[in-house]
């Protein structure tokens, strides 16, 4: 590669289309509002954060050759984010997401990854020939994984010896991918990054509190985990204990992708040395900034 990157982001690449309403909305409405597409999937959002602070991410991914599949290479790399290592593949359409957002939140999503899913271990290839380690001298630095990837994939990176050394970041993607994280809890080197939800998914329990789920995943064998509920309290579980923090009241005019800013801050963060509450604090600021409406930095 032309430059040694500062963390791999490895996932989905796609086009967001997003439809907002302030209108509260139900099962069957249809409502005025703003629909735009982006630059969008976990991978790439957190890329365009951990870029916008200051670091060099590199993006493995699967991208078409289609005219939306070129568009969206222009797009990453006018932001500065190499697609060097990042695969094309002609018999492969560019994947999209789909959510529609009203004043509350939320109201319902679709991820399209089908091509992420075909491509499998073929996006993972340059880890493994050298261009960015093989599995006699693996990759040591930070890699943002999303949990986009299919379940026998997240296995293979789970026990590849080529991911041995790797400080392994992990996001699930969405609630309905979340029990796909499992075989990495045991990772010596996995940081989970995970809502509420998700945290009960993956254990199969609930929980009242981002720090209860927190100590819950470090009981079943997690080495660190960040767990996220909304505007209440998120928190950072390790061997060491839990800390908790509160997110700043902000007026909230987006929901797409906070999550995926919360954990390129945390890492941002990180790299830049702050620990422990401080780095948590700094996320949930960052956070709080993309949903009120303006982009962190």
């Amino acid at each position: 590669m032309k430059r040694r990157p500062d963390i791999l982001c490895i996932g989905s690449v796609l086009w967001d289309v997003i439809g907002r309403t302030e209108a509260a909305m139900r099962q069957g409405n249809d409502v005025p509002g703003r629909i735009t597409r982006l630059p969008g999937g976990v991978a790439l959002n957190i890329a365009m954060t951990l870029r916008r602070f200051g670091l060099s991410p590199s993006l493995l991914s699967v991208v078409g050759t289609d005219p939306e599949g070129d568009e969206l290479i222009a797009a990453c790399e006018h932001m500065g984010l190499s697609t060097e290592v990042l695969l094309r593949d002609p018999r492969l359409p560019t994947d999209s997401y789909i959510a529609i957002e009203d004043g509350k939140g939320l109201v319902a999503a679709m991820c399209d990854a089908h091509s992420l899913e075909a491509a499998g271990d073929r996006i993972l290839a340059p880890l493994f020939d050298g261009r960015l380690g093989s599995e006699a001298e693996p990759f040591s630095g930070p890699v943002a994984l999303d949990g986009n990837l299919t379940e026998a994939l997240l296995v293979d990176v789970a026990e590849h010896p080529a991911f041995r050394k790797a400080d392994l970041r992990i996001a699930p993607a969405s609630p309905g991918k979340a029990t796909r994280l499992t075989p990495l809890l045991a990772h010596p080197g996995a940081t989970l990054y995970v809502n509420l939800e998700e945290a009960g998914l993956i254990l199969n329990r609930t929980f009242d509190s981002a720090h209860a789920a927190a100590d819950a995943l470090i009981a079943a064998g997690a080495t660190r985990a960040l767990v996220t509920d909304g505007a209440c309290p998120a928190a950072l579980g390790e061997f060491a204990g839990t800390v908790s923090d509160t997110p700043p009241q902000v007026p909230q005019k987006r929901v797409t992708g906070a999550g995926d800013t919360f954990m390129a801050a945390h890492i941002a963060a990180e790299l830049k040395g702050a620990v422990g509450v401080a780095a948590l604090t700094r996320a949930l600021e960052a956070a709080a900034t993309y949903v009120s409406g303006e982009d962190p930095a």
